[in-house]
C-alpha cells in the first residue's frame, strides 16, 4: 500500500520541518552563551525562564542529529546538536552517576526526579551524534546509558516507588514504552543487534500485562501481574501515551517486513485508544479518561495537548501504510485537519501546546520545561520518511 493519495500532507510536514520548526528552535532556543537549548519559549520565541530541562538537551540532540543524519546535512543542525550534547555532559550529571532533571542557565542543578527518563534520551542523542560523528565514544556512552536506564527501571528495589510498594504494588506503561523505542533507536544509529531482545521484552509485556480485550482499553498502571487496580490512578487511560506506544511497535512490524501479529498489535491498540480518545463534539484526543467511564480526578482531563495529536498521526499514517484500510487514511485526515486549525501559529510558526476542549488556545507559550523540539519535529520527521519512502 503507497500513501499517494497523502501526499500534499506529507509534503507539508516536510517544508514545516525544515522552513519552520526546525529553524524556530536554532534562532530562539539556542543558547550560544552557555550551550545547549531554552525551552521555555513566549509565542514569538522569546525567552520566559532560562532554567533547563536536560531531558530536552538530550531530545534536541537527538532530533538535530537526526535531522542531519536522514535528512540533509546541514551543518547548523549538527553544531546545535553537539552543543546541546555538550551540555549535558558537562551539567548534566550528578557525582552518583544519575542525571538531573533541571539546571539552571548556566548549568546549575536544581532537580533530580526518581525517573530517568533523561538518561533514556540522553542515550538517544549519543547514539545519534555518535552516528553522525562516527564518535565510537558516544557509542559507548550510548550503551552505558541504555544499561543504566534499564537497570533503574526493572531491577526491583533500584527505583523508588511512585506509593508504598507494600501496599500498592504497581508497574507502568511508560517505561516499557520508553525502553522499546530507545532500544529501536541505538539498534538503528550505532547497530546495537542485542537491542532486539529488549524489543521483544517491551512489546510482550505490554501485550501481556497492559493490554485488555476485554475492555478494549491499554492501560497506563497496572499491578505487577497486569490486574487493573480500582483507583483513580490505576483505572486512568492516557489516549496519547497508548497511541505512541502503538506506533512503536508498527515501526517495528515494519521493521520486521510486515510482521502480521505485530501489525495486529499495533492497530489493535491504535483502535482501541482512539475509539477511547477521540472528542467527537469537538475534535481532537483527550488528554485522560477512566476505563470504567468514571470521571478522573486529573482536572486537565479534557484539555488537548500536542503531543497526543503528533502521536495519532504517525501511528494512522503506519497503520494505513501496512494494512491499507481507508479507515486509518480517514483518521488521519481528522487528526492532520484539526491539528493545522488549532495547533499550529501561522504567524510565529510552531505549534501551540495547550489548548481548551474546543481547540482555543489555554496558553500561547511555545515551549516549556516539557514541550520544545522533540513531538512536534519528531512527527515532522518520520513523515517526512515516509514520504521519501513514497517516491524511490
Amino acid at each position: 500500500m503507497t500513501l499517494d493519495d497523502l501526499t500534499p500532507q506529507l509534503e507539508s510536514y516536510r517544508s514545516d520541518l525544515v522552513g519552520e520548526t526546525l529553524p524556530f528552535w536554532i534562532e530562539h532556543g539556542w543558547d550560544r552563551q552557555h550551550g545547549g537549548i531554552v525551552t521555555s519559549l513566549d509565542r514569538d520565541g522569546s525567552r520566559i525562564d532560562g532554567d533547563k530541562s536536560m531531558w530536552f538537551q538530550g531530545r534536541t540532540a537527538w532530533m538535530y542529529a537526526t535531522a542531519y543524519n536522514t535528512v540533509e546535512q546541514d551543518p547548523r543542525w549538527l553544531e546545535f546538536a553537539t552543543s546541546c550534547l555538550q551540555f549535558l555532559e558537562q551539567h548534566g550529571f550528578d557525582d552518583d552517576g544519575r542525571m538531573y532533571f533541571l539546571v539552571t542557565e548556566d548549568g546549575k542543578p536544581l532537580r533530580k526526579r526518581r525517573y530517568v527518563y533523561s538518561e533514556a534520551f540522553a542515550s538517544m542523542a549519543y547514539s545519534a551524534c555518535a552516528r553522525a560523528t562516527s564518535n565510537e565514544q558516544w557509542a559507548e556512552r550510548a550503551r552505558q546509558l541504555f544499561d543504566q536506564y534499564t537497570r533503574v527501571s526493572f531491577e526491583p528495589g533500584v527505583m523508588e516507588p511512585k506509593v508504598d510498594a507494600e501496599t500498592r504494588p504497581s508497574k507502568g506503561c511508560g517505561p516499557l514504552m520508553i525502553c522499546l523505542h530507545l532500544a529501536q533507536q541505538l539498534r538503528d544509529n550505532i547497530g546495537d543487534a542485542s537491542m532486539d531482545s529488549w524489543i521483544d521484552r517491551c512489546i510482550g509485556e505490554i501485550e501481556h500485562d497492559f493490554c485488555k480485550a476485554d475492555l478494549g482499553v491499554v492501560m497506563e498502571t497496572v499491578s505487577p501481574t497486569g490486574q487493573i487496580i480500582d483507583s483513580f490512578e490505576g483505572r486512568l487511560l492516557n489516549p496519547g501515551h497508548a497511541i505512541e506506544a502503538a506506533w512503536f511497535i508498527l515501526h517495528e512490524a515494519k521493521h520486521r517486513g510486515g510482521d502480521a501479529h505485530l501489525v495486529s498489535l499495533g492497530v489493535q491498540m491504535l483502535d482501541w485508544m482512539w475509539q477511547r480518545g477521540w472528542d467527537e463534539e469537538y475534535g481532537g484526543l483527550y488528554s485522560f479518561r477512566d476505563v470504567y467511564d468514571h470521571p478522573v480526578q486529573e482536572p486537565n482531563h479534557d484539555m488537548k495537548y500536542w503531543w497526543p495529536h503528533t502521536e495519532a498521526i504517525i501511528a494512522t499514517l503506519l497503520a494505513y501504510q501496512l494494512t491499507g484500510d481507508e479507515r486509518h487514511a480517514e483518521r488521519f485526515r481528522r487528526v492532520h485537519d484539526w491539528t493545522r486549525k488549532h495547533f499550529a501559529d501561522p504567524q510565529h510558526g510552531e505549534w501551540y501546546g495547550y489548548l481548551h476542549r474546543d481547540g482555543t488556545p489555554a496558553l500561547k507559550l511555545k515551549g516549556n520545561h516539557w514541550k520544545g523540539p522533540f513531538h512536534l519535529p519528531r512527527m515532522q520527521w518520520y513523515a517526512s520518511q515516509l514520504l521519501e519512502e513514497s517516491v524511490r
